[in-house]
């Protein structure tokens, strides 16, 4: 501000010019601020009315429910399936292996309390007396496994293999608590078996189930279970495909399966799957591993079949599948080809099941063997292209629609195509025979 002085003046009128120097920029200064805060208060003013609006409107918005995801291809893998459940009596290794509601937001509440989600923490809190390691003695040896408390009356879900042929079922809580168990019932064709406890000593919380068919591709889970023996281990994932399907360890296909990335190992099978919610939303069963450990692909049972099938178990000891009696092959192009088909798609019947279900309905089998892409195939039967309305465009659409909503009694019907023709048929659903032995 000395840049104002004049030089040859003496002090204190040197003084005097600064001083009123110094006033008259300060007060241009004030001014300038003065017009310059007016111009800020207007802007301000102006963002804080247009926030309010847009708050405003954000009030009013929703968050949509999740959607279904839509049915998956099967696997096809040439790696050894590994069946969830370790070994303790030889050096061979079998290895066992979010809805979001409707949802005014509020522009206090966190994205985790509207979703509803947990942390991996609290959820392991949560059910960690609910998850137990459970020692089968067989004939060969024994063997150990995984599963959760279903119920408060001592029920517990594990899967079929961990105790299929056990001459004893002992169940161990993360306290290091033992006690013996008697089998309720088992389904082979799910996989799913209910074991049940003494509850008299004892107050049991069982694991809230939740809706598989809610989860999406990508949704993160959690597997909880015994790996290796290790009690009370949790790995984290997400769901990596829904709706597949394999050969399970008695040689049949269990179907509908949820393809996970969680780590599980052997003696993960029979533990449960948790959604961010702290529910089940599966029953860890089956690895696809080439090591015999973990690559990267698990398979669990949807918690909607453990309801329905653990129900049954409990109530009856039993589950009944519905059953059609036929044999045949998913359309390929090659087959659509041979037989002048409009489309590749449907099931092929090559063989009816002689007085079951499809035969006493009319469906007719294949007549004519030949080789197609080097695969024996018999052709001349009916093609299933629908059944009650839903599209089958292979076996699997068949098999999950008939699982999912269909009991033994049940009335379906079905359009064929026979002779170039499309056709309906109405055909009872019988009760699908046990797996010998």
């Amino acid at each position: 501000m000395m840049f104002f002085l004049e030089f040859g003046k003496t002090e204190r009128q040197n003084s005097k010019i600064a001083f009123s120097s110094l006033m008259t920029v300060e007060k241009r200064m004030i001014r300038r601020n003065m017009a310059v805060s007016k111009v800020i208060i207007v802007v301000a003013l102006a963002v804080i009315f247009s926030v309010g609006l847009l708050a405003g409107q954000v009030l009013n918005l929703g968050l949509k429910p999740a959607v279904e995801s839509p049915t998956a291809t099967s696997i096809t893998s040439s790696s050894t399936i590994a069946t969830g459940i370790a070994s303790t009596s030889s050096t061979t290794t079998t290895s066992s292996s979010s809805s979001v509601s409707s949802t005014t937001l509020s522009t206090t509440t966190t994205t985790q309390a509207i979703l509803g989600d947990l942390t991996p923490p609290q959820i392991f809190k949560n059910v960690e007396g609910s998850v137990v390691s459970i020692g089968v003695t067989l004939p060969g040896g024994e063997a150990q496994g995984s599963g959760f408390v279903f119920d408060n009356k001592g029920d517990i879900v594990t899967n079929n293999h961990v105790v299929e042929g056990a001459t004893t079922i002992d169940v161990t809580f993360l306290n290091g608590d033992t006690v013996t168990a008697k089998l309720v019932g088992r389904d082979a064709y799910a996989d799913l078996a209910v074991i049940q406890v003494d509850t008299s000593s004892r107050q049991l919380k069982p694991v809230p189930l939740g809706d598989s068919d809610k989860l999406q591709v990508g949704d993160q889970i959690l597997a909880i279970g015994n790996p290796f023996g290790l009690s009370g281990s949790m790995s984290a994932g997400i769901v990596s495909q829904l709706g597949r399907e394999t050969q399970g360890t008695g040689g049949y296909m269990i179907i509908d399966l949820i393809q996970i990335d969680a780590v599980v190992n052997p003696g993960n099978s029979g533990g449960p799957l948790l959604n961010m919610r702290g529910e089940v939303v599966g029953v860890n069963t089956l690895i696809f591993s080439q090591s015999g450990g973990f690559e990267g692909v698990g398979l669990s049972i949807p918690s909607n079949t453990v309801k329905r099938v653990a129900t049954s178990l409990i109530s009856t000891g039993q589950y009944k599948h519905a059953y059609l009696g036929v044999q045949g092959t998913d359309v390929t192009p090659q087959i659509a080809d041979a037989m002048n088909l409009s489309q590749a798609k449907g099931f092929l019947l090559m063989q009816v099941t002689q007085g079951g279900p499809a035969d006493k309905a009319g469906l007719k089998g294949g007549t004519t063997q030949t080789t197609i892409a080097g695969q024996t195939a018999v052709l001349g039967g009916d093609v299933i292209i629908d059944i009650d309305n839903t599209n089958v465009r292979k076996l699997s659409d068949l098999s999950l629609y008939t699982e999912r909503n269909k009991s033994p009694g049940d009335t379906v019907t079905l359009k064929i195509i026979r002779d170039g023709k499309e056709m309906s048929v109405n055909l009872v659903l019988g009760e699908r025979p046990q797996p010998a032995g």
